[in-house]
C-alpha cells in the first residue's frame, strides 16, 4: 500500500441526504471500518447505527474501487433520563468498535454516554415453512385439523440483515464514557470516562473491574481528566490513555490490578520559553485522541494544533510533530468564544502505518506520510461529486496577497468540522464524516 506522499485521492462516494436543513439527529458522531475493511459502520447523534458493506464489483473491477452499499441500519441507543441525577442521557453514538470475526456473523459494540450494547449483525436468506402445530404466518393450527404429518422443508428467501443487542453493559459508568476498545483476547475491552477506566467481560454484563481511577478525594482538588483510552494491539495486558493535561500513561496489568501507576509516562518536554505561554496553553494542549499504530510500536495523539507521533521506548519526546493547522494559533481567542478551541478531532493511522490522517475546519482534512515527510490539505466538499473527480490540494492564506487558489483563514467556516475519520486497514480508502455525510475517497483510479 502506497503512502500518502505519492498518492492523489480521488471522490468515490458520498451518502447521506444533500440538503441543507441538516437536523441535529443525523450527524455522524463516530466513523469505523471492520478488520479486514468489508465492512464500514457510522453511529450519529439519534442514536441509529448504519453499517456499509464493500460492493463485491468494486473489488474485483480494474482499478479496484472503494464503493459501499448500506447493509443494515439500526436504532442502537434511545434517549433516557437519570432521575436521580434529573439529566437528560443523549441517545448519540461516541464510539463504535467491531469484534474479530468468529463466524458468519459480526458483532459490534456500540456506546452512547452511559450504556454500552454488544451487536450481533447476521444474515438470514432460508425459512422454515411446512411445520405441523403452525401455519406459515405463526399462527397455532387446530389440533383436531392435523390430519398428516409433514416433513418442515428450508427454502430460499429473500436476503435479511438483522441486528440483534446480545448484551447490554450499563450502570457502571459516572461520567460520560468517551472510549471503548476491545483487547487483543477479544474477550475483553475497557471503557472510560472522564475519571475512570473500566475492563469487562464481553461474556458479563453486571460486573465490571475498576482498573484506574483519577478522582480525587476533594472534586475541588480535580486537575486533569481522562480524554481517550486504547488497548495495544497485540499485548493483552498493556493500555495507554491520555488525559487533559497533555499526557499519555501506558500501564501494564501485569504490574497490579489497579493500575493507578503507569508504567510509562509520555509528555513533551514543558516550553521554557515564556513567551509561548499563552492563556490557552493548557486548552490547546489536551490530547483529544490517542491510538496505537498496527503493529504496536508507535502512537499517535492529537491535541488541538498538531498531531504526534510517539515511539513507545521513548518517553521523553514525540519522534514526530505535524502542525495540523497552524493559522489558527492567532485566532484562539475567537476560537474559545465560540467554543470551538473544546472540539475533539480524533486521528487514525492508514494499514501500514506509513501515514495518518486527522480533521481540521472548513471540512478540511489532513494527511501526512510519515516517510516522504509530504503532506496535504483536502477538502471534503460537495462541489467535487462526481465520480473519480481527484481532490485538489487546498491551502490556507494568513496575510498579504491571496493566491488565486488559496482561502483566507478569515473565511474558514467552523461550523464545518472534519472531527471522525477512518482508513481502511488494507487499502487506500478513506472514510471522512462532514456533518451528516460520509465522504469516501480513494487512491486515484
Amino acid at each position: 500500500m502506497a503512502g500518502n506522499g505519492d498518492t492523489s485521492w480521488c471522490f468515490s462516494q458520498i451518502k447521506g441526504a444533500l440538503d441543507d436543513d441538516v437536523t441535529d439527529a443525523d450527524i455522524i458522531s463516530c466513523v469505523e471500518f471492520n478488520h479486514d475493511g468489508e465492512l464500514l459502520a457510522t453511529g450519529d447523534k439519534g442514536g441509529r447505527v448504519v453499517i456499509f458493506q464493500r460492493d463485491p464489483a468494486s473489488k474485483s473491477s480494474t482499478p479496484r474501487r472503494g464503493e459501499y452499499n448500506v447493509y443494515s441500519t439500526f436504532q442502537s441507543h434511545e434517549p433516557e433520563f437519570d432521575y436521580l441525577k434529573s439529566l437528560e442521557i443523549e441517545e448519540k453514538i461516541n464510539k463504535i468498535r467491531w469484534l474479530k470475526r468468529k463466524n458468519q456473523s459480526h458483532f459490534l459494540l456500540s456506546t452512547n454516554d452511559k450504556t454500552i450494547k454488544l451487536w450481533k449483525v447476521s444474515e438470514r436468506d432460508k425459512r422454515v415453512e411446512g411445520y405441523n402445530t403452525r401455519e406459515d404466518n405463526g399462527s397455532v393450527r387446530d389440533p383436531s385439523s392435523i390430519s398428516a404429518l409433514r416433513v418442515p422443508s428450508i427454502k430460499p428467501m429473500d436476503l435479511m440483515v438483522e441486528a440483534s443487542p446480545r448484551r447490554i453493559f450499563a450502570n457502571a459508568h459516572t461520567y460520560h464514557i468517551n472510549s471503548i476498545s476491545v483487547n487483543s483476547d477479544q474477550e475483553t475491552y475497557l471503557s472510560a470516562d472522564d475519571l475512570r477506566l473500566n475492563l469487562w467481560h464481553l461474556e458479563i454484563t453486571d460486573q465490571s473491574f475498576n482498573i484506574v481511577d483519577i478522582k480525587p478525594a476533594n472534586m475541588e482538588e480535580l486537575t486533569e481528566v481522562i480524554t481517550a483510552a486504547e488497548f495495544h494491539p497485540t499485548e493483552c495486558n498493556v493500555f495507554v490513555y491520555s488525559s487533559s493535561k497533555g499526557t499519555i500513561r501506558l500501564c501494564d496489568m501485569r504490574s497490579s490490578a489497579l493500575c493507578d501507576r503507569h508504567a510509562k509516562l509520555f509528555e513533551e518536554p514543558e516550553d521554557v520559553d515564556i513567551t509561548n505561554k499563552s492563556f490557552f496553553r493548557e486548552i490547546i494542549s489536551s490530547i483529544s485522541d490517542v491510538k496505537l499504530s498496527n503493529t504496536g510500536r508507535y502512537m499517535i495523539s492529537r491535541d488541538y494544533l498538531s498531531i504526534k507521533v510517539w515511539d513507545l521506548h521513548m518517553e521523553t519526546k514525540p519522534i514526530e510533530t505535524y502542525p495540523v493547522h497552524e493559522y489558527l494559533r492567532t485566532k484562539l481567542c475567537s476560537l474559545y468564544e465560540n467554543d470551538c478551541i473544546f472540539d475533539k478531532f480524533e486521528c487514525c493511522w492508514n494499514g501500514n502505518d506509513s501515514s495518518i490522517m486527522t480533521g481540521s475546519y472548513n471540512n478540511f482534512f489532513r494527511v501526512f506520510d510519515r516517510n516522504s515527510k509530504k503532506d496535504v490539505t483536502l477538502e471534503a466538499s460537495r462541489d467535487i461529486i462526481k465520480p473519480k473527480t481527484v481532490l485538489k490540494p487546498r491551502k490556507v492564506c494568513t496575510g498579504g496577497k491571496r493566491k488565486k487558489d488559496e482561502i483566507s483563514v478569515d473565511c474558514l467556516d467552523f461550523n464545518k468540522k472534519i472531527l471522525h475519520t477512518a482508513w481502511h486497514p488494507l487499502e487506500n480508502i478513506i472514510a471522512v464524516a462532514a456533518t451528516n455525510n460520509l465522504f469516501i475517497f480513494q487512491d486515484k483510479f
